[in-house]
């Protein structure tokens, strides 16, 4: 099981580490208010990233996730992104 640690950099920028065993990789993802309201249905934005990563591991490894991105590109790759992390949240 990953670790998953999200730290907040300013208002809009995070840093997400992700931990498995002795390997880890790092992550800067970007998410605008808007972005946030609109996949996070008012969790706080650092939950809403951490459950987006959790989603992403569950498709793919650590390594292949983008080390720098915008939040809203994960439904560009995965369209059921945005109904997925709603039911999370909820």
């Amino acid at each position: 099981m990953a670790e998953i640690k999200v730290t907040r950099l300013s208002q809009t920028a995070f840093r997400v580490e992700v931990k498995e065993g002795s390997s880890k990789t790092v992550h800067d993802v970007t998410a605008s208010s808007a972005d946030i309201d609109r996949y996070g249905h008012g969790a706080p934005a650092e939950r809403l990233i951490e459950v987006s990563f959790q989603f992403l591991l569950e498709r793919e490894p650590k390594e292949s996730i983008l080390r720098s991105f915008e939040l809203p590109v994960i439904e560009h790759y995965f369209p059921e992104y945005p109904q997925k992390i709603s039911q999370r949240l909820v």
